[in-house]
């Protein structure tokens, strides 16, 4: 897979400096969040009948987003008026009380689109040596590169985008602490990944996104040891996305190499090609290690590979209340490799097909399984006895059924993937709908 080097950024370092290790709230798809409209200084206007000579008011907006990205201040928003755009390069910061803000779409109005890359970067939209920064509901399609490139910054929310056909990457980060990737979706990445965290990038939050057709990870985190820095990417949270038919060039949907105490939970992955998820070591600082993967909901393609591979070293992992279905003889719920066996713990889950203590060299019986010491509490079934009607691509539960009450709370987050309260009824359903 294809690496970006980044030096390291006094101006990066200065940003995450008395954040106190709170997470960057990610947005909901209403809009910005009530500190960022609080914290606006001024409001500048783009459209593509402005003109750059102009003040960039409502009545006398600019022309381009360069002009906008060269102008900006801490706590100014941008209004970016529907229409069609070359992408932007910023490179200068806000700050917690005065972020910057760039808004295109809003509510259900049309798109503004970035059809040409930015006049710096092979990318659509580029952030770079910045920090408290929000791109919110740009359209980004066929850039040389990547549609958004966020590097060497802190804070920097991408919210309500679509990235669609782009060459490599459709949402790209490196060095970046505090990211948030929400209400986003990408799709079609020619060569590589919808969604790609890298470089050492701690605390990135992956939240409500759909990642389709990408030709290989739907999600894939990257500690990038050879990159410099630690190499792993620590106190990630991926949840509630939905990650489906990627993976022709192999991967993962969630693909996770040194990603450490970390969050993988209520996502709902199918008709991949390659693995589910994947937890392992190839250019991390360390194996991924100390993650938990909680109601999930992974089925895979007929052409796929393990719905839940942990390799490398990636100890003490722990998998609960999630539902793993293949259809293969020889591949199957849960492969994990000796090195990765300690610490682990897997149980209160719905599986099915074979599992394998080697890695992916043997496999073995889902009785051979438990009694290696594993999902004492869980069950086999078929997705026809599980799902209401995965043909159609309606992988809820059936009620009754063998998900409905079959979960172990302790670790079962207390939303679903739709956002309803968990539980609905007598106990946790297990995978990432609670209920049908």
């Amino acid at each position: 897979m294809a690496r970006v080097c980044f030096a390291a950024a006094g101006l990066l370092a200065a940003i995450v400096g008395g954040c106190g290790g709170a997470f960057t709230k990610a947005g909901d798809e209403e809009g910005l969040t009530g500190e960022e409209v609080e914290a606006l200084a001024a409001t500048r206007w783009v459209s593509t009948v402005g003109n750059d000579s102009w003040p960039g008011t409502q009545a006398q907006p600019w022309k381009t987003l360069t002009k906008a990205a060269g102008s900006v201040v801490p706590g100014d928003v941008v209004q970016v008026l529907p229409g069609s755009y070359q992408g932007f390069d910023l490179r200068t910061a806000g700050t917690k009380a005065q972020p910057i803000v760039f808004r295109g779409r809003t509510g259900g109005g049309a798109w503004v689109v970035i059809n040409q890359r930015n006049p710096t970067t092979p990318d659509g939209i580029n952030v770079e040596n910045s920090g408290w920064v929000t791109i919110h509901g740009f359209q980004v399609d066929g850039m040389p590169r990547a549609g958004i490139r966020v590097v060497e910054s802190a804070h920097v929310t991408v919210r309500n985008c679509r990235t669609r056909n782009n060459q490599v990457w459709g949402i790209f980060s490196g060095f970046a602490d505090y990211l948030t990737v929400a209400h986003n979706t990408c799709a079609n990445s020619v060569e590589e990944h919808g969604i790609y965290v890298s470089n050492s990038g701690d605390r990135p939050l992956i939240r409500d996104n759909v990642c389709y057709g990408n030709r290989c990870q739907g999600v894939h985190m990257n500690g990038d040891a050879s990159m410099g820095g630690d190499g792993v990417i620590s106190r990630a949270v991926v949840e509630r996305n939905v990650i489906h038919d990627n993976g022709v060039g192999g991967g993962a949907g969630i693909n996770c190499d040194g990603v450490t105490d970390s969050i993988i939970r209520n996502n709902l992955l199918y008709q991949n090609h390659a693995t589910g998820i994947a937890l392992y070591r190839i250019d991390g600082g360390s194996g991924s290690s100390r993650n938990k993967v909680v109601n999930n909901t992974v089925v895979q393609a007929s052409d796929g590979r393990w719905c839940l591979l942990i390799v490398g070293g990636s100890r003490n992992n722990i998998v609960r209340n999630n539902i793993l279905l293949h259809t293969l003889t020889y591949r199957g719920s849960i492969a994990i490799d000796q090195a990765s066996w300690p610490g682990f713990s897997s149980d209160y889950n719905l599986v099915s097909g074979p599992f394998s203590l080697d890695g992916d060299a043997t496999a073995i019986s889902f009785a051979q399984w438990k009694a290696a010491g594993q999902d004492l509490h869980s069950a086999t079934a078929t997705a026809a006895q599980i799902l209401i009607d995965p043909l159609a691509a309606n992988y809820r539960p059936k009620d009754p059924g063998p998900a409905i009450d079959a979960g172990e709370a302790t670790y079962a987050p207390k939303l679903d993937l739709l956002k309803r309260a968990r539980p609905q009824g007598a106990g946790v359903d297990v995978g990432c709908y609670e209920g049908p």
